[in-house]
């Protein structure tokens, strides 16, 4: 089970993600967000990470050339698209994508496998303004049907208490926690984010 640890702004929480089995990170570069981190903060931290954990940034309706350049200058693995971008976004993209689907009450499953196998989903709450981080859970039922279609990363208000209901009922690939491990916004909590990596081995059980 891949757990990625997003809106991450600082190294000790970084450092600690990884030490509880954190996969992935993300950094968030979406200027209106309450996680935004810059660019050289964030090299910085990823520097500091073992080689084998892999950084994303995550993007909201930003210009494919400040994605590439970005990325390039902080060293990421691959980018999240967290906006309305559309597919054919992916031909100016320089990383892999992971690309949030925004699970509202009128989306159709059938409107993912418009994104291409190489893309992974990410199933995220709708939420035109936050765009992540809203501590809301999507709907299990829904999500669960589209990871039987795919592999997908499972985001959406997931913490100690809910997750591994969420792995059992969905069983996606990974998933995506930020606020549900946070004493505010960017600034992690150590106590509950070993509490949500004792959840997620409870639930891979």
């Amino acid at each position: 089970m891949l757990v990625k640890i997003c809106g991450i702004t600082r190294l000790e929480d970084a450092e600690t993600a990884v030490a509880l089995g954190a996969g992935a990170i993300g950094f968030v570069f979406w200027p209106k967000s309450p996680r935004s981190v810059d660019p050289e903060r964030a090299r910085a931290i990823a520097a500091a990470l073992p080689p084998f954990v892999t950084t994303i940034g995550v993007f909201v309706n930003q210009a494919p050339a400040v994605i590439n350049e970005v990325a390039a200058r902080v060293g990421l693995a691959g980018v999240q698209l967290h906006g309305d971008e559309a597919v054919d976004v992916l031909e100016q993209i320089e990383r892999p994508v992971v690309k949030a689907f925004a699970m509202g009450a009128t989306a159709r499953i059938e409107e993912a496998d418009t994104w291409p196998a190489r893309v992974r989903l990410l199933i995220d709450v709708h939420d035109p303004d936050q765009r992540g981080g809203t501590g809301k859970t999507v709907d299990w039922n829904r999500a669960a049907a589209i990871a039987a279609r795919r592999p997908v990363l499972l985001a959406g208000g997931l913490n100690a208490g809910n997750v591994a209901d969420a792995i059992h009922q969905v069983r996606p690939f990974g998933i995506d926690v930020s606020s549900g491990v946070e004493s505010s916004p960017g600034v992690k909590d150590h106590a509950r984010m070993r509490a949500l990596f004792e959840a997620v081995m409870e639930g891979n059980r």
